[in-house]
């Protein structure tokens, strides 16, 4: 009986990690689409002539740090 409860437990434990490990997928996601809207909006800004090639400089900088530190995955989701 307890080697029954033992892998019960070890798998309880494995659908947490696998959950967790998706949850932060889904943030980093959000977090990426977020910076890239932001990319867009500075470029945008800038080629209307209100805004400035320091903010879309600044914004690819840090999408490429967040690309760096977690992947492109957001780059090729469909969501």
């Amino acid at each position: 009986m307890s080697g029954f409860l033992d892998r019960a437990k070890e798998q309880a434990r494995h659908g947490l990690e696998q959950g967790r490990q998706k949850v932060d997928e889904v943030q980093q996601n959000r977090a990426g689409n977020e910076l890239l809207r932001k990319l867009g909006s500075a470029y945008f800004a800038e080629r209307r002539g209100s805004g400035s090639p320091e903010a879309t400089r600044d914004a690819l900088n840090t999408l490429e740090a967040h690309v760096n530190a977690h992947g492109d995955a957001f780059l090729h989701s469909n969501g």
